[in-house]
């Protein structure tokens, strides 16, 4: 509730926000391997997601723009678990009078998930509408061929491409070009 103003005052200047996390905070566990950025990172955004879904967020702000970096982190993939708790538990329900799925279809996704097959399915289920190009550049991490990695999605035509790479972003923040 205390950000409200601030997604209120978002949605009315239509103004694009970008979700990236700044380290995991809850790690004692991934520690090792460097989990804390691999597994971390996305489960932060999980989290931030499953926060403004739950909250009504998504739902009071229905024309948010909304970028969840990581391709939305874990929880596009395993979606299905927040739909069937919300229908099965009273305490998941909440104020949403939709599924919580509704709303993460509200949700820009990015393309930084480092495989094809992944990447596929984000634009499979989401839609090629609501997937921008990602880097994840300066960080370690980061896609240094982002280009390479839309493209070499099986099926990917060049209409697609053009919009993943550069035409959704335009358009999200009004630009002409």
């Amino acid at each position: 509730p205390k950000f409200r103003p601030f997604f209120a005052k978002a949605e009315a200047l239509d103004a694009f926000i970008m979700m990236h996390p700044n380290g995991f905070t809850h790690g004692e566990r991934l520690t090792h391997f460097y989990f804390n950025n691999v597994l971390g990172n996305p489960l932060d955004t999980t989290l931030a997601l499953h926060n403004l879904i739950f909250s009504g967020t998504l739902a009071r702000f229905p024309d948010l723009k909304l970028m969840a970096v990581h391709g939305g982190g874990y929880l596009p993939g395993y979606s299905g678990r927040i739909d069937h708790a919300w229908g099965a538990r009273q305490d998941c329900h909440g104020d949403l009078p939709l599924p919580p799925t509704t709303y993460l279809r509200q949700v820009y996704l990015d393309t930084v998930v480092f495989s094809y097959h992944q990447l596929a399915y984000l634009i499979d289920v989401f839609g090629p509408d609501r997937i921008v190009m990602g880097t994840d550049y300066p960080f370690d991490m980061a896609e240094y061929n982002p280009i390479g990695h839309v493209a070499g999605v099986q099926g990917m035509d060049e209409a697609t491409l053009a919009q993943i790479a550069g035409g959704n972003a335009a358009r999200v923040l009004g630009l002409d070009i």
